[in-house]
């Protein structure tokens, strides 16, 4: 394990999954789907591989104690505030600069605090075959997910040509990175067997990712060497609220990967599910025989297909169907499954009228 490390990236707003999602408890707090915390499952995934004292967080600043609280295996120096958010490139700059504090040869896997992970072992071959290669070679990996259906909601990444196989996984070169297709293009993406949904896992050296961010995002370059020297000094709080400020927001597949020509994906077979919106609860809990998802305390009368979360009291619905019905935190959300995406849109709005700020 010597040299292995891993940053997880944790400042999402999860703002689909309000209102049990809030901005002062979003979803990777929450146990939303098993028993712990989201973020602490994520750091529990790469036990045997990555020892705890080698992860990283980075969250928002108003997060950091709560993010501390909800994994515990961590160092609490190891999670780190943004003082904004700046996006993914800002996040991974961070975290670049942290692992080259400890290790300027260390070789690290950037993960994400609020998806879901099935078949561990093959989750772990991938990412230990991944550290190895990146290791060894001057290359950006990035961890693309066989599709099981035509998805509007993920970018995809087309494969080209082999390049290894290391720990029973098949790596190849990346042609191209796409953005969020519609149906009719996502079912194309599928019929060629090339095109994979991308992840957003990436794993590289530290020396691979300043020469990319030096090439192709010299901003970032500069960020990650000055945080480089405040992580070293145990100062990193006081270096973020230094250059955060003056940062452009930009994600890391626009930063990197979208311009790099030494990208490998690694195709990755394990079960993976973004959990992106309230329906993707539906793959985690019991459906009853008229097809609900019900929640907590919750009964159902000629009701079906509708997901049902009610935390602390009785929810009822009777006669409706393909709904969300949210009772939490002071808060009664219902719309459409189809228009779940659209919760987002709500939030913004009461943010905007400034009279629900304790809510959201």
């Amino acid at each position: 394990m010597a040299g292995r490390y891993a940053v997880i990236m944790a400042g999402g707003k999860g703002e689909r999954f309000w209102p049990l999602s809030t901005s002062k408890h979003p979803k990777q707090l929450l146990a939303l789907v098993g028993e712990k915390p989201l973020i602490a499952q994520a750091v529990d995934r790469l036990e045997g591989l990555v020892p705890p004292e080698n992860v990283f967080v980075v969250t928002n600043a108003e997060l950091v104690e709560a993010t501390r609280e909800a994994a515990p295996r961590l160092p609490p120096e190891n999670i780190v505030g943004e003082p904004i958010g700046r996006d993914t490139a800002a996040a991974v700059a961070c975290g670049g600069a942290l692992v080259k504090a400890k290790d300027e040869n260390g070789v690290f896997a950037v993960l994400t605090a609020d998806q879901v992970m099935g078949d561990l072992d093959v989750f772990k071959a991938t990412l230990k075959g991944g550290l190895d290669l990146a290791r060894q070679n001057d290359i950006l990996v990035t961890i693309g997910i066989q599709p099981t259906y035509p998805s509007t909601g993920f970018g995809y990444i087309e494969s080209g040509d082999g390049y290894q196989t290391a720990e029973g996984v098949d790596f190849r070169k990346a042609d191209r990175f796409v953005e969020k297709p519609d149906e009719a293009t996502a079912a194309g993406y599928l019929e060629t067997g090339r095109f994979y949904w991308n992840s957003g896992m990436f794993i590289w050296s530290v020396g691979a990712l300043e020469k990319a961010f030096g090439a192709h995002c010299p901003e970032m370059r500069e960020l990650m060497d000055t945080l480089t020297g405040y992580a070293r000094e145990g100062r990193m709080d006081e270096g973020m609220e230094a250059t955060y400020p003056n940062l452009g927001k930009i994600s890391v597949d626009y930063a990197l990967m979208e311009k790099a020509d030494n990208i490998v994906m690694a195709c990755g077979t394990f079960y993976w599910d973004d959990v992106g919106a309230w329906p993707a609860l539906e793959s985690h809990f019991e459906q009853d025989e008229a097809g609900n998802t019900p929640i907590g305390h919750v009964e159902t009368l000629d009701a079906e297909g509708n997901i049902v979360l009610s935390k602390d009291r009785l929810t009822a619905v009777i006669g409706v169907k393909d709904l969300v019905v949210v009772q939490a935190e002071g808060v009664t959300l219902v719309c459409p499954k189809e228009r779940a995406q659209d919760i987002k849109k709500m939030v913004v709005a009461l943010r905007e009228k400034g009279s629900y700020d304790e809510l959201l």
